[in-house]
């Protein structure tokens, strides 16, 4: 196979898989419908293949987008998207070879398709240690990496907050981490003057994206860059402003909108998102904390969780029970705006007085200890007959019962942003195993002399490559009004990916990378939350990915 063909036969290739992933969602399909609607119960009897399944899907859109990208780019980016095109066959083949019954698979399929001579020749070539040598050379030539396609003002974006992440973050990211300190008002007050909270607010409300259309992609090269100094020092500052003003955007009230979007997008409110539950993570229609209508407002009483920045946001956004009958499920939850003075320790408490428009109500604040993710704490949070006027009801009485409905949308933009902090931080990983593999020698070489450690590089740079390119290709759905299930789709796999690139960064660093002092062993505890915030994997691959694929044919529950 020569150059000028790998590209051709790399698409060829994932054809094949596609013929696969048809007979395996035909079979789920007619495996878990009822009446002629997927059922969630004869889902869950299958969540093993479902699960699979949406991985691989994963996997294909990944190769496909890296595939597309570099028909009009360089020798590099050409490399890579084969590189992992290659990964991504050999995924799905080791998915499906696990229990090919299971997934509808008959072995004529197997054979015809993924077991190929002309795949297996593919894949030999495309993941060979030849090919890894050659992506190594071409990364050394390239210190600037792949390019990433972006359009002249994007690059602006990332010049000057890399810089920013650069000068500012990184030289107080250790700290951060290993002390368990608040976010630094240095870093804070700086992202104010640049403009960052108002990255997906449109520019009438104060915001800096176009009135006239979305531009999630700048969001995106924003977040990328703050991940790659500090996942939770800078990256991850603009997700809970940015769940809220997607949730005013679709559904608040125009007096909301023109109240709220404007402190948003100044950073002059800073926001906590109160959704998730002791008893209820990603089953946020099991929510118990409760809203009770009063005098010139509501009352709130129950207790959140993984509430992060809940002790210096000023402003809440918090799905509460308006409709007390169970029965009602995510149809009697509604969005409030609840709020509270900033505090910057581990623990707070609020007693409201009369200023706050009712006197008497309680919110009591305790960060939960991680392991990772530090800088703006997760606190477990309980309200007490905590008063919220009437004219925070998202939406006001007209959404009652929409809560669910309009926490997803801002969800969806979440989880898109997750996927853009994973970028930042499996970049930053990459580019520091591949800096620390050329200066570290071993056995009296250059450790990225060894071929293994060079087959880790070239798959760590592939793999970002393939993920970034997805995100993208994510964002131009939202930006178009689509691609909800896009969003949750990279971000199954760009939070995975994460968890790879980080692990096989701190391997390369030996005994070092375990060690504190390197922020390797940072970017891997960090890389795990991932997975499981702003919507846990299993979650989105059974209930989210897999359903949406069983849909796409036929009715929906």
């Amino acid at each position: 196979m020569t150059a000028h063909d790998d590209g051709a036969t790399a698409r060829t290739a994932l054809a094949q898989l596609d013929a696969v992933l048809a007979a395996w969602v035909a079979h789920l399909r007619e495996l878990t419908s009822k009446d002629g609607r997927v059922s969630n119960e004869l889902l869950d009897r299958h969540q093993v293949v479902a699960f699979d399944l949406a991985h691989a899907t994963a996997a294909v859109e990944a190769a496909r987008e890296s595939l597309r990208f570099a028909e009009g780019a360089g020798p590099l980016e050409r490399a890579l998207a084969v590189s992992f095109a290659g990964d991504a066959v050999t995924r799905v083949r080791d998915l499906v070879a696990r229990d090919p019954a299971a997934c509808g698979i008959s072995e004529e399929l197997r054979q015809r398709t993924v077991e190929s001579s002309e795949v297996r020749a593919f894949v030999a070539y495309a993941t060979s240690p030849a090919r890894a040598d050659e992506i190594v050379a071409l990364l050394e030539d390239s210190p600037s990496g792949p390019s990433r396609g972006l359009e002249e003002h994007h690059v602006s974006y990332a010049e000057e907050f890399r810089r920013f992440a650069q000068n500012v973050v990184a030289p107080q990211a250790e700290k951060i981490h290993r002390h368990d300190l608040l976010v630094p008002k240095e870093i804070l007050d700086g992202l104010r003057e640049l403009g960052c909270f108002g990255l997906s607010i449109p520019e009438r409300f104060g915001g800096i994206q176009p009135d006239e259309a979305p531009d999630n992609i700048g969001m995106i090269v924003v977040t990328e860059e703050l991940s790659r100094a500090s996942l939770a020092a800078a990256g991850s500052l603009i997700t809970r402003p940015e769940i809220l003003a997607k949730a005013l955007l679709k559904g608040g009230t125009e007096a909301q909108q023109a109240y709220w979007l404007p402190r948003l997008a100044s950073g002059e409110s800073m926001v906590a998102v109160a959704v998730t539950e002791p008893d209820y993570g990603s089953d946020v229609a099991g929510v118990k904390l409760t809203a009770t209508r009063t005098e010139g407002g509501w009352l709130l009483d129950g207790v959140k969780t993984w509430c992060t920045f809940g002790g210096y946001a000023d402003t809440l956004m918090v799905l509460a029970r308006t409709d007390p009958d169970p029965k009602a499920g995510h149809r009697g939850l509604s969005l409030f705006i609840a709020t509270k003075p900033r505090f910057e320790g581990h623990d707070f408490e609020h007693v409201q007085t009369e200023s706050d428009g009712r006197a008497g109500g309680r919110i009591e604040g305790r960060a939960i200890g991680t392991i990772g993710y530090r800088g703006m704490h997760s606190y477990e949070c309980a309200f007490e007959r905590y008063f919220v006027p009437a004219e925070n009801l998202l939406g006001g009485d007209g959404a009652l019962g929409k809560g669910f409905y309009l926490q997803m949308e801002g969800f969806s933009g979440g989880r898109l942003q997750t996927a853009a902090r994973a970028l930042g931080v499996m970049q930053a990983a990459q580019e520091t195993a591949f800096s620390y593999a050329r200066d570290r020698r071993i056995f009296g070489k250059p450790e990225i002399a060894y071929q293994l450690t060079r087959v880790k590089l070239a798959k760590m740079a592939a793999l970002v490559h393939a993920a970034r390119q997805l995100t993208y290709r994510a964002a131009r759905l939202v930006d178009a009004h689509r691609g909800q299930m896009e969003c949750s789709l990279v971000k199954l796999f760009s939070c995975r990916a994460a968890e790879w690139v980080t692990r096989e960064a701190m391997q390369i660093h030996g005994g070092m990378g375990y060690a504190e002092e390197f922020a390797v062993s940072r970017y891997f505890v960090d890389a795990r939350v991932l997975s499981i915030f702003e919507g846990a994997e299993e979650v989105l691959a059974l209930r989210v990915i897999a359903r949406a694929l069983l849909e796409a044919e036929g009715a929906t529950t």
